[in-house]
């Protein structure tokens, strides 16, 4: 015997309801959580891609700074300086000598670029010295010398600095004998291709002019770089002209007075004997003349008698 629950039909339908209804909020529940489930993968994953293009943005800014303070950085400056300083000194031989030992020191590249000695008293000499130095020892060496002087108890004269800056020169130079270079290849490319006389002769006459303005700017260039790199000094030494002050008036003196009569007499017997000398230098001019000359007025007087008449006997006083 199977046992049959009986239940009422009104107890059956509410249970069916109850059971939908239980299924539709279950199917309700299961949508939102893959709604939500996938609306916290979609905002991971949002959050994962605003990181990303945060990223992005901090290095592409970090990338535009870079590239600003490298263009708003200054380009390399190319100046040739040139210094002329004139000093006077006590001894100036001395002083060039001092000077060439402490910029020998101070700059082991420094080169003299020559040394002139002018004669302008009794052991005094006008000095001029020429140095090239570093650029990088330039600096000190112009303190040096500018404080030199007042040092060393010497009078500065003057000192003039010449900058020239050539920048713009030496950067241009650099750019064409680059675009130069590349021409040339490009030549000697076409060169090795040509298969024509004509194409030949003609590749071959403008990579000679090419060459020829390569080694001209390569020269250029050498020579800017050379004085950019060694700075020219000059330096001019001349002696301390120290006046001598005129004696001081003094009082008469007794001594002073004899010691001058004695020079004066001393004087006047050396004048006479000098005197004396020379005559007796020329006697032997003198004295043929004197004779000569003594001769004649003799023979002269002795004519004038013998040719005038006697005189008459004067007559005898009268009584």
């Amino acid at each position: 015997m199977i046992f049959k629950p009986f239940l009422p039909g009104k107890i059956r339908q509410s249970m069916l309801y109850s059971g939908c209804i239980l299924l539709l909020l279950g199917l309700l529940l299961a949508a939102c959580g893959g709604s939500a489930t996938l609306n916290t993968a979609s905002g991971v994953a949002m959050t994962t891609a605003g990181q990303a293009a945060q990223q992005n943005t901090s290095a592409s800014g970090s990338t535009a700074n870079q590239t600003s303070t490298s263009t708003n950085a200054s380009p390399t400056q190319y100046f040739i300086k040139t210094l002329n300083v004139s000093i006077a000194v006590k001894d100036p031989r001395k002083t060039a000598n001092d000077l060439q030992n402490w910029i020998s020191t101070a700059d082991p590249h420094a080169t003299s670029a020559g040394t002139t000695y002018q004669q302008v008293g009794n052991n005094l000499y006008n000095v001029t010295i020429s140095f090239e130095v570093t650029a990088s020892a330039y600096p000190q060496v112009e303190r040096y010398l500018a404080n030199y002087a007042d040092q060393n108890n010497g009078r500065l004269i003057s000192l003039n600095e010449t900058v020239q800056n050539v920048t713009n020169d030496y950067v241009d130079s650099q750019s064409q004998l680059a675009n130069l270079k590349v021409e040339q290849q490009r030549l000697q490319t076409l060169m090795s291709q040509a298969q024509s006389l004509n194409d030949v002769l003609t590749i071959q006459d403008k990579l000679t002019g090419v060459e020829g303005q390569i080694e001209q700017i390569t020269e250029h260039i050498k020579n800017l770089s050379n004085q950019i790199t060694y700075y020219t000094v000059t330096i001019q030494l001349q002696p301390i002209v120290i006046a001598t002050p005129p004696p001081e008036p003094q009082g008469w003196s007794i001594g002073q007075v004899f010691h001058d009569a004695f020079s004066a007499s001393l004087a006047f017997g050396q004048t006479l004997l000098s005197i004396a000398i020379w005559l007796l230098a020329f006697a032997i001019y003198l004295v043929p003349i004197a004779l000569i000359a003594w001769g004649a007025y003799r023979w002269r007087g002795r004519s004038r008698r013998s040719m005038s008449p006697p005189l008459a006997p004067m007559p005898p006083p009268m009584d």
